[in-house]
């Protein structure tokens, strides 16, 4: 399956996607979203960006989700808040559009290293596209690092080149 690609046939090198190191502020890193993906309309699934040391060393990803947890207002994380029955939560309605202010603004000045997700799960340029497609789906992982000789970060695969290799497989007549 997967006609033999391997993951080197669809990774994309490390300076071809947004990176941020890991002191950035979740604002900052809000700020390289903003520019790399939605103001030149480059939305390239998935919307992460990746994180590093100092030493260019791949730490972990942030995705817009992540990003948008991390500003979340704490009084929303409550456990008592998410249980609440559907007719109580509308009464929130009120407050919606003032959710994220003043207590996001600052939650946003924390570093990025507080909500990014850890680079646990890598692949080697010589692995099959399939190998990286099993690693994606069953670690929840929308971006997955290719490392060299088991120490080099060298490219990302994402999900859409990874879906676009398999698909072509079960479409092809």
């Amino acid at each position: 399956m997967s006609d033999g690609k391997l993951v080197k046939d669809v990774m994309l090198g490390i300076f071809e996607y947004p990176h941020i190191p890991y002191w950035f502020s979740i604002e900052q890193a809000i700020k390289v979203v903003k520019a790399s993906f939605i103001q030149t309309q480059k939305h390239t699934d998935p919307l992460a960006v990746l994180v590093f040391d100092e030493k260019y060393n791949l730490l972990g990803t942030v995705t817009l989700k992540d990003l948008l947890r991390g500003i979340e207002p704490s009084f929303l994380k409550s456990p008592a808040k998410a249980q609440l029955p559907e007719e109580e939560k509308t009464g929130l309605a009120v407050v919606w559009d003032s959710l994220f202010s003043q207590e996001s603004k600052k939650l946003a000045q924390k570093p990025v290293s507080e909500i990014m997700v850890s680079a646990k799960h890598f692949v080697e340029p010589e692995d099959p596209v399939t190998k990286a497609a099993y690693l994606m789906i069953h670690f929840d992982l929308p971006v997955l690092p290719v490392i060299e000789d088991k120490k080099k970060f060298v490219g990302i695969v994402r999900m859409v080149e990874v879906f676009d290799v398999i698909s072509e497989e079960i479409i092809k007549e």
